[in-house]
Parts: C-alpha cells; sequence; structure tokens
C-alpha cells in the first residue's frame, strides 16, 4: 500500500521529489503518513478534499485485497 500511495502522489504533483510516505501501526491498522512540498499541498487535496478522499479509497482497496485496514493521513 505505501508503494501504491507513493506512485499516486509523486503523479499528481510537481515535485515529485519531494514527496515521502512514512508507515507507522496503531490499534486501528496501518497509518500512512503522506508529505509533499507546500506548494503541492492543494494539487493533493483537491477541491473541496476530493482527490484526497479518491487517494483514500484507492488505498483503501488495495489493503482490502490483503485483509488489512489502512488509512492516510496527509502532513505539511
Amino acid at each position: 500500500m505505501k508503494e501504491v500511495l507513493e506512485i499516486i502522489a509523486k503523479a499528481l504533483v510537481d515535485s515529485p521529489d519531494a514527496v515521502s510516505v512514512r508507515e507507522s501501526e496503531d490499534e486501528q491498522g496501518i497509518v500512512l503518513h503522506l508529505t509533499v512540498a507546500e506548494s503541492d499541498m492543494g494539487k493533493v487535496i483537491g477541491k473541496q478534499g476530493r482527490i484526497a478522499k479518491a487517494i483514500r479509497t484507492v488505498v483503501k482497496a488495495a489493503a482490502s485485497r490483503e485483509n488489512k485496514r489502512v488509512s492516510v493521513e496527509i502532513m505539511q
């Protein structure tokens, strides 16, 4: 799932070198922390959060194939 998120994020932004994904675990499952350049935040979030919601949906679908729970947090 980490790789899926990284590929999607790098395709959306102007600075793909600034994209980083950190993985951690909590009691609810895996948490992926996505960090992008400040100027690319709008491209990852989208209007009214639509792109962020779509990213989360795709990552959750990939995780469900492996019977895992994943959430995505977009960090500044």
